[in-house]
Order: C-alpha cells, then sequence, then structure tokens
C-alpha cells in the first residue's frame, strides 16, 4: 500500500546527491584574490590575459594558490591578504591603465566543483562588509541642461541660414527666440520645426520684439530623463572602474534614484570621495579675464560683471586660489560648452616636460575635436575654462591659455601639484553626468561586522533547527526523526538551489531560511498529527499512513499557495532587502513542500511500506 514507485525513490536520490554537491561549495569559506579585467573592447577576456599575469607573478616570485580565467577576465586566489596586495599593486604597475586589477574574494573549493557551475552563495554587503549609496538625480537639472544645449544648435543653425535674430535665451525649460521682424520669425520657425521636430513652437509678442518660444514634449522630457538616469549609471561605472572595486552593484532604483553598493570595499572614505562628488564637468571659453597677457584681458568687462552688469550668454564664475601665492581670480565665461566629460575617450595626469609640473593628457571623440578644433582656431591666446559643476555649484577647476590649434590629443596646464592632476583625470576620465545627483543614503559595513552578521544568522538558523529537531523527537518519536531528517534535506536543497542561481544573500535572506524552516516543519505537524487521528479512528497503521499524507496534502498546498503569492507581492512591490527576502522565501516554500510531502514519505515507505503485518507506528508518547 505505501510503496512509492522506483523512478520516485531515483527522483528523491537525485535530489539529495544535487543538492549536497551544489550546497558544498558554501562550506569550503573564501580566500584573498585578484580580478583582472581589460577596460577596453567592452571588458571581454583576452586570451592572452592568462599567460601574461602568470608570467608577471612568477618573475616577481609572488607565490598564488590557484589562476584561472574566465568569461570577464583572469582571477587569481593567493593564502593570505598580504600577498594580495602586494600581487595588486605590481599588476596594476605592470599591465598599465588599460586593465582593471581589483581586489576580491574566491571561494576556496575543489575546481572540479566549479567545472560542473558549483559555486558558492553570492554574499550581500551587510555580510560581506563595504558601502552602499543610494543616490538621487536631479531630473529637473537634467531638463533645464536638454534645453540649454538647444541654444546653441539654434544660434548655429539660424546663422548657416542667415536668419536675422535679437537674442537667444533660456527661461527655465523653455528656450526663447527674440525676432524684431515676423518674416524673419517665420522662417527660424518653418526651419526649426523641420530640424527639431520632436519640440514644440509658439508665438508671442509684446509692443517692440516678436518672440518665438521651444518646448519639450512631455513625450520628449521623459525620455530625457531616462537618458540622463542611464548616462549616470554608465558614468557610475567608470568612476567605480577607477577605483578597482570588483563585483560592484549599481542599479536603478525608481524612477530618478541609483543604487551603489561596493562589496568587500577596503577604503571606503576613498570610495565616498569619488562617488560623493556627483559633478558634470564642462569645458567653456573664458570671455573676459584680469590676467594680462591674453587676447581676452578686459579688466574693465570684469569689474562691469562683479558690479552686476555681466554680457549676455556669459557668467561670473570665481577660480579659487590653489596655493599660498595665488589669490582669488574673477573671471567671465561663455555658456556654450565647448565640450564635456562624454566626448572624452581619457584623460591621464603626467609630468610637463617642459616645465617640469603637472598636466592632463586629453583624447577627445571624434564630436569633441570637431568642436574642440574649431573654438581653439578661433581662441588662440585666450584661456579655455574646466568647470565643474556639483549640486548646482560651478567650480572652475582651471583656466589654461590656448597655445595653438588643438584636435583630438591635447594637454590641459595649471595643476598645482601631481594629487589635483589626478583627481581632475579621474573625473574626466570618467565621463560626465546628464544631471546632478545627490548622496541621500551611505551605509558602511566593516568586514568584521559582516562576519558577526554570518555568524549570527547561521547560529540562529542552528539553533532554531536544534530546538525543532528537540521538540519533534520528543513529541513524535520516530516519526519526528522522519520529520527533522526531511526538515535537513530542506535546508540542504534551499541552499543548493540559492549557490545554483548564484543569489545573493543579504541578513534578510537569513531570516528567510530560518522562517523557511519554521514553515517546513508546520506540513510534518500537520502530516504526523493526521495520521494519529487516523489510528484513533481504529484504521490499520498502513491505511493510517496513507490517508494522512493523502487528506493532509489539500491543507498543505492551500497554506503555502497563499504564503507564495504573498512573497511573489513582496519581489512585485518591494525592492532591495525585501526583495531579497521574498526570493528566499519563495525558493523555501518550494523545497519545504519537497521535502515535507515527498521526501519525508518516502522515508516513512522505506521504513514501514513493505511490512505486511504492521501493527504499530511510533508517532507519539505512546505506541499506536
Amino acid at each position: 500500500m505505501n510503496r512509492y514507485p522506483l523512478w520516485k525513490y531515483a527522483l528523491v536520490g537525485f535530489a539529495l546527491l544535487a543538492g549536497l554537491i551544489f550546497s558544498l561549495p558554501n562550506l569550503f569559506g573564501e580566500a584573498p584574490a585578484v580580478q583582472i579585467t581589460k577596460l577596453k573592447n567592452g571588458g571581454k577576456m583576452d586570451p592572452a590575459l592568462l599567460g601574461k599575469v602568470e608570467e608577471i607573478l612568477k618573475a616577481e616570485k609572488v607565490s598564488y594558490d590557484q589562476i584561472f580565467a574566465d568569461v570577464t577576465g583572469v582571477k587569481a586566489r593567493f593564502s593570505d591578504p598580504d600577498i594580495q596586495i602586494k600581487a595588486k599593486d605590481l599588476l596594476q604597475k605592470q599591465l598599465g591603465s588599460d586593465y582593471l586589477v581589483a581586489l576580491n574574494l574566491l571561494s576556496r573549493s575543489p575546481s572540479w566543483l566549479a567545472s560542473i557551475g558549483a559555486r558558492p552563495m553570492y554574499l550581500g554587503l551587510d555580510l560581506r562588509g563595504g558601502v552602499h549609496f543610494l543616490l538621487q538625480v536631479d531630473m529637473k537639472a537634467a531638463l533645464d541642461k536638454a534645453a540649454e544645449r538647444y541654444i546653441g544648435d539654434f544660434r548655429l543653425l539660424l546663422r548657416k541660414e542667415k536668419i536675422a535674430y535679437l537674442g537667444i535665451v533660456r527661461d527655465g525649460q523653455q528656450v526663447k527666440l527674440n525676432f524684431n521682424d515676423e518674416t524673419e520669425l517665420a522662417k527660424a520657425k518653418n526651419l526649426l520645426k523641420k530640424e527639431f521636430f520632436d519640440l514644440t513652437f509658439t508665438e508671442q509678442s509684446n509692443d517692440q520684439e516678436k518672440v518665438l518660444v521651444a518646448s519639450q514634449s512631455a513625450a520628449l522630457q521623459k525620455q530625457t530623463q531616462e537618458f540622463a538616469l542611464k548616462q549616470n549609471i554608465q558614468t557610475l561605472h567608470n568612476r567605480v572602474n577607477e577605483l578597482g572595486v570588483a563585483e560592484p552593484i549599481i542599479q536603478q532604483q525608481g524612477a530618478d534614484r541609483i543604487v551603489v553598493q561596493l562589496p568587500g570595499v577596503q577604503d571606503t572614505a576613498q570610495a565616498k570621495k569619488i562617488l560623493g562628488r556627483t559633478a558634470t564637468l564642462e569645458v567653456r571659453m573664458v570671455t573676459a579675464h584680469s590676467r594680462n597677457g591674453a587676447r581676452d584681458y578686459e579688466p574693465q568687462k570684469v569689474e562691469a560683471a562683479l558690479a552686476g552688469s555681466v554680457p549676455a550668454n556669459n557668467e561670473l564664475l570665481i577660480m579659487k586660489a590653489r596655493s599660498t601665492g595665488d589669490i582669488d581670480e574673477p573671471l567671465v565665461i561663455s555658456k556654450n560648452v565647448v565640450f564635456s566629460g562624454d566626448n572624452l575617450t581619457s584623460a591621464s595626469p603626467s609630468l610637463d616636460s617642459n616645465g617640469g609640473g603637472s598636466v592632463i593628457s586629453v583624447t577627445l571623440d571624434a564630436k569633441g575635436a570637431a568642436a574642440m578644433k574649431i573654438a581653439s582656431r578661433e581662441g588662440i591666446k585666450r584661456r579655455m575654462a574646466v568647470i565643474l559643476i556639483e549640486n548646482g555649484k560651478q567650480e572652475v577647476l582651471t583656466a589654461p591659455t590656448i597655445q595653438s590649434e588643438l584636435s583630438a590629443r591635447f594637454q590641459i596646464t595649471g595643476m598645482s601639484d601631481q594629487q589635483e592632476a589626478q583627481d581632475l583625470a579621474l573625473l574626466m576620465r570618467a565621463g560626465a553626468l546628464a544631471a546632478p545627483m545627490e548622496i541621500i543614503e551611505e551605509r558602511t559595513v566593516g568586514p568584521s561586522m559582516g562576519e558577526e552578521n554570518i555568524k549570527r544568522g547561521v547560529h540562529s538558523t542552528l539553533y532554531g533547527f536544534a530546538a525543532i529537531a528537540v521538540f519533534m523527537i520528543a513529541y513524535y518519536m520516530l516519526f519526528g526523526s522522519f520529520s527533522v531528517l526531511a526538515l535537513g534535506i530542506n535546508l540542504l536543497l534551499l541552499v543548493a538551489v540559492l549557490s545554483l542561481f548564484q543569489a545573493t544573500l543579504t541578513l534578510p535572506g537569513l531570516a528567510a531560511i530560518a522562517l523557511a524552516l519554521g514553515m517546513a516543519i508546520d506540513a510534518n505537524v500537520l502530516i504526523n498529527e493526521r495520521i494519529r487521528e487516523e489510528l484513533r479512528n481504529g484504521n490499520t497503521p498502513q491505511a493510517s499512513i496513507h490517508a494522512g499524507y493523502d487528506r493532509a496534502f489539500d491543507t498543505i498546498l492551500d497554506s503555502n499557495v497563499t504564503t507564495f503569492i504573498v512573497g511573489l507581492m513582496l519581489f512585485s512591490f518591494g525592492s532591495g532587502p525585501v526583495r531579497g527576502f521574498a526570493v528566499v522565501h519563495m525558493i523555501g516554500i518550494l523545497t519545504s513542500m519537497f521535502s515535507a510531502v515527498v521526501v519525508s514519505r518516502a522515508i516513512v515507505n522505506l521504513v514501514y511500506g513493505y511490512r505486511r503485518k504492521l501493527t504499530k507506528l511510533s508517532i507519539g508518547t505512546y505506541q499506536f
């Protein structure tokens, strides 16, 4: 009566074997390692990189436990952190800036487990340690910046077609073009509508001037905001690469927020410094200054600007003194952007071969090179300002003088020291942000705290398991032992599934594992009580086992389905730790259903199913 077909026993055996294999890597712990990735060529694996890394380490007699290549790059594992840091510095120096060499942690599990895809669970920030930032993107500034770009485009197009206009200004997120002739306004409107079909153009007039107003449509505003968010995420990826962090998490949260998690990062102050300076970089021409020796030396215009009379399409900015011998310098700077950080392909600090000072060697893309060529040709002996815009505040980092016509490659001079050149080069190399961002949440978890969280989470799970085991065996005797064995297999399968799918385990995930154990034992309690009820009603032991499992199944299914739906809602509408809890919770429900119903019955069938003259069952404080 209570016999499984052979295929069901085979299924249970296969699940048990697979669970054992895929959960094994979590027992070996982690070792210090370095991860080498090629920054160019989309980060794809360089086939020659593995041999190159091996040669460098062997030449410098740096011992390593294991070195291998995967789809992203090369990883080398070491015996202790001191050798890890030494290897990182050595490899970064030998390989150069084309490669990212980052500190990492790798599993100590044998290579044969990795070869069949058995890997440990990925630990989240609260278990591994690191830094968490939540960044708010200023979407209004993104729309304002988009409107600002239209000013230069409109001006170039109208000049090219020789259409007379009085001026172009930005009013909020609108661009207003002033005309004194209705014919010219009509010509401009037709031309601009043809070229900028996604903008809305309306006419206004007063006693003296005719005004053409260009506005962004709702669809275009949404597209601009989505682009700003994506570009900012890419820029943050670039900045994290510059920090040398392995396996960072940078993802969108909601419509205007970005989450940055840097697990295992060791220099948290540097991470905050670089990511915290969520700045937009722009290069613009200086139109007036008070330092003699350049074409735009016009101290009277600077004095007028200081008095409040700033020329149209210009603004007054102060370049702060960088050393004790300097003084703050006021500059009148054009609002027209020559190029921005997203036109850069590289920027690296170096020493000036002529004067011995610090410079930044810059390489631009085709669009930036064309703009720079035109601006520098017309601006020889004029000054060019490099401006950092951070949280709505503009800072002039440097304002060197253009000595000759420039194109795709040139140098920026005027750095006070090598450190300043390195910091500016990093921001330029990382690219420009499409919109300013502000850090609204910051959390730092040290490695020791992460280890403590793991210990507490594991201990709470083990202590809970032990308490459940004592109760079940004391109350249900042998059937309680069957339930505990099935519960242990459930825990094994849950860890194996999480490891197989490389789920990120966090503190809420550990809580979900403990909850899954409690929910899993509920099913066995229902089954055991149902069997006892059948025995009290006078049924034979074999019939009671059969009826107990069959009649308890509907109740178990209903309760687990409703709980699974709640987990699905948490996953759909939650974020961050809530989603992590929901994932582990739902997987735990599936494994508990399998272990409580299929696995436990297979154990009972093996013990009792083949006994023809079964007279009693060990399922309580007395024998039924």
